[in-house]
């Protein structure tokens, strides 16, 4: 059985994630990684930056809004990704309508105890066609201007009603996340700079062009596996079942098709593919500064690899990664933007002084790219909170 110590599992890292050496263009360096999370809006911009030569702004603007060979859809875990658009129709095959049964059976639930519906899944249904029907009319159109042709999406909801996180959220929210869940709508330009998070919505099929190709999902989740080993494997298939958010039948399923191989994790059941066993050649030191949610920071659900014990402060309780430093495929650190557009950083493990001084330099150099631009992540972190906060 192959053996990847840990030494090469991060170095394996750095090359496949194009943090050790940069890629020549932005859709190569999203494919690399299969996609860019993008839940947090700033997030695929900053990991873009940390795997691109010479990246701007507008070069990712460019690729989602006016060549569209990027596309913001949610696949993985009902996760927003920056996508390849030629990889589109085997992702959106292999995890299937995200907004699964038992989410849209409470939606109709709270619909109906709440009062608005007494048939939910016919309201749902019809408030759903008047948004794909206006979407068809118009081309593109914010939740606000959809709430003023269709009267039922003013409505609100309430949740958790006595619970310290309870509120309420307005029923045009749940409705477009659940059609962009399906696959049937997506997110267009932001309102605004490229830190909104406020989207003008579209028809998928409009904004592609063409309607999405089925794929057969057997096919579609066998070659997705293939696609994340590649990218991050050797990984376990508790790693494998959490990134895409697969039973545990279709993971296994899913690696049975796709020909991977178990490998020896130091201890542990790992898999590969077989035709990419050979040994990975350690490059020269590399440094990233790696924003909230990017997408290596997330890639495995098993982190003790290159996280060590640091979990606690660069992650918040539900799991989400704070804004991270990585040393040669290790975590070492967190780094935050303080509302003076300062990128200050915090160690949390000893390096040499040569690595210290290229931190400093990358913070410098994130602070200069970023300018006036304040980014704060959306789920905060304990240590991202110590930094800005001193």
């Amino acid at each position: 059985m192959r053996a990847f110590p840990l030494d090469e599992r991060r170095a394996r890292l750095g090359e496949r994630h194009h943090l050790a050496a940069p890629a020549d263009d932005l859709v190569t360096a999203a494919r690399a990684v299969v996609g860019l999370h993008a839940s947090d809006p700033s997030t695929p911009y900053l990991s873009a930056r940390a795997r691109t030569q010479d990246f701007s702004q507008a070069d990712l603007e460019r690729a989602l809004y006016d060549d569209r060979e990027l596309v913001r859809t949610t696949l993985m875990r009902k996760t927003l990704f920056v996508v390849g658009r030629e990889d589109i129709d085997v992702l959106t095959s292999a995890v299937g309508p995200a907004f699964a049964v038992g989410d849209r059976r409470r939606l109709e639930h709270m619909l109906q105890s709440q009062g608005i519906a007494e048939e939910p899944g016919v309201w749902l249904d019809d408030v759903a066609q008047r948004v794909i029907d206006e979407l068809a009319a118009r081309g593109e159109a914010t939740a606000v201007e959809l709430r003023e042709v269709i009267p039922e999406l003013r409505e609100s909801l309430t949740f958790g009603e006595g619970k310290s996180w309870g509120g309420t959220t307005g029923i045009s929210t749940r409705v477009l996340f659940m059609l962009a869940a399906g696959h049937l709508i997506v997110r267009g330009r932001p309102l605004g700079a490229w830190t909104s998070s406020r989207y003008r919505w579209a028809l998928l099929s409009a904004w592609l062009g063409r309607d999405l190709h089925a794929v057969d999902p057997t096919v579609a989740r066998s070659t997705l596996c293939r696609r994340y080993l590649t990218a991050y494997g050797p990984a376990t298939f508790d790693d494998l079942r959490w990134w895409t958010g697969w039973t545990a039948g279709d993971a296994s399923r899913a690696l049975v098709g796709s020909g991977a191989t178990e490998v020896d994790l130091d201890g542990a059941s790992g898999w590969a593919l077989p035709d990419d066993l050979e040994p990975t050649e350690v490059r020269e030191d590399w440094i990233a500064l790696l924003p909230a949610l990017d997408p290596t920071t997330m890639g495995w659900k098993n982190r003790s690899w290159y996280l060590s014990a640091h979990a606690d402060r660069l992650f918040d309780g539900n799991g989400n990664a704070g804004p991270t430093i990585w040393w040669n495929g290790q975590v070492v650190g967190g780094w935050a933007q303080r509302k003076s557009g300062e990128i200050a950083v915090r160690l949390l493990e000893v390096l040499p002084r040569a690595a210290r001084e290229r931190v400093d330099a990358e913070a410098e150099a994130l602070e200069r790219w970023l300018g006036a631009v304040r980014v704060m992540p959306r789920f905060r972190t304990p240590l991202e909170r110590e930094i800005t906060e001193r």
